[in-house]
């Protein structure tokens, strides 16, 4: 991605165009432009709907325009802009990891564990899990736990990776939870009389013409009357096919979108910047659970913004890495992150049956954070002639900035 938004930059300054224009005008599109380079069709493509209205959003046009004013007024510090877009695969591309199981026990006091093959860091997985189970039985997400990740349980886990583990780990919990649902559902119909698709569960209660009761009520029944009350769910992903020696398939079962706009400034004496302002609009689907989902995004941008402006790599001269600890090795701080910070979720279900139609969030909003640097280049560029190609390396410390400005050497 990195590269060919490079490219990309190069060819609008070449151009004296827009980046965003050249940006626009490389989008997947209608047929024949919907086919990526490994084969794959791109159907739900979101992209330019999304750009378009990110940019209206955060007044792009209008911003550039004041940037540039102020840029031909300030010889010392210049601004820069860029909007970046981001449309990234989900799913391991190793087609064997795309599987997933897990174990829910419901007990007879109306409480339920689950155990499941994902590992929860700190991304909110099994929260996520958790409603999802609740959501299937109709309870109180208190009344669902988690049981540690464990393959004693659950066997033959995927790793936690590549974005996929909510995709995964809560289709296979939802399995397990209908053939459970399913099973009390005939319990409750068999005794009422009545067709099973006519017993329902919500707010803590199973519901049918002429009957509601409480689950815990009714698992209590069950449970006498001999019905199993726990079940293992599996689940794969469908449509995903690679061929590693053609290099063609559909190794992703959808794409996630993104987009976002970043306005620096920078000090031409020092190489010195600041991130102003950030404005994103992220497609997370129907999301599961927003809060989460925007945490992920503010992180993972952020994370990008270290890889991009500040974690630099340091070599000595037989190879080994010098730098090796935070001592050495500079990631983003709370002082880093933009005075003005906006973020919004794009307002789109996925079109393939994901679970509850949400997208993945993880690994995309890593790459928002390439409007940072290609705001840095804009920045750069207006210190020197029309049309030039900064040579600006990443990450864009002051040092890099500097030799940029100085045409690759540092004086």
């Amino acid at each position: 991605m990195f590269a060919i938004e490079s490219v990309i930059d190069d060819i609008a300054r070449q151009l004296q165009l827009d980046p965003l224009a050249v940006r626009r005008a490389n989008f997947y599109d209608a047929p024949p432009r919907n086919t990526t380079p490994y084969g794959m069709t791109v159907e739900d493509n979101v992209i330019a709907p999304l750009v378009s209205q990110l940019a209206l959003d955060a007044d792009y046009a209008s911003r550039r325009a004041a940037i540039a004013a102020f840029n031909a007024a300030s010889p010392v510090i210049k601004r820069g802009i860029a909007l970046t877009p981001v449309k990234f695969g989900i799913s391991f591309t190793a087609t064997v990891f795309n599987q997933a199981g897990a174990l829910v026990h419901v007990y007879k006091d109306g409480t339920v564990q689950v155990s499941h093959g994902g590992t929860e860091m700190g991304q909110g997985l099994h929260t996520k899990i958790r409603q999802i189970v609740a959501g299937e039985f109709g309870l109180p997400v208190a009344d669902v736990r988690l049981s540690a990740t464990d393959t004693r349980c659950v066997p033959n886990t995927s790793a936690t990776a590549a974005s996929s583990s909510t995709d995964l780990n809560g289709k296979a919990a939802q399995a397990a939870c209908r053939t459970i649902c399913a099973r009390i559902a005939a319990f409750v119909a068999g005794r009422l009389g009545i067709d099973a698709g006519q017993v329902g569960f919500a707010a803590g209660q199973v519901r049918a013409p002429g009957f509601n009761s409480p689950f815990a009520q009714v698992v209590a029944d069950a449970y006498r009357a001999r019905v199993q009350l726990w079940d293992a769910g599996f689940y794969t992903t469908p449509k995903i096919h690679f061929d590693p020696s053609t290099l063609h398939g559909r190794p992703f079962y959808y794409f996630a979108y993104g987009a976002a706009v970043s306005e620096v400034a920078i000090d031409t004496l020092t190489g010195e910047h600041r991130v102003l302002r950030v404005d994103i609009l992220h497609d997370a689907g129907r999301p599961i659970n927003p809060a989460i989902d925007i945490g992920q995004i503010e992180g993972g941008f952020m994370q990008g913004l270290g890889w991009l402006t500040c974690e630099e790599l340091v070599f000595g001269p037989d190879g080994s890495l010098l730098t090796h600890s935070p001592s050495t090795y500079k990631i983003p701080a709370v002082s880093n992150l933009p005075p003005v910070f906006k973020l919004r979720l794009f307002d789109n279900a996925n079109s393939e049956d994901a679970i509850h139609r949400s997208k993945a969030v993880g690994e995309p909003p890593l790459m928002l954070a390439l409007s940072v640097f290609f705001a840095l280049r804009d920045a750069v560029a207006a210190a020197l002639e029309p049309g030039a190609r900064p040579p600006l390396d990443a990450p864009a410390t002051p040092e890099a900035i500097l030799r940029a400005l100085n045409g690759g050497t540092l004086t």
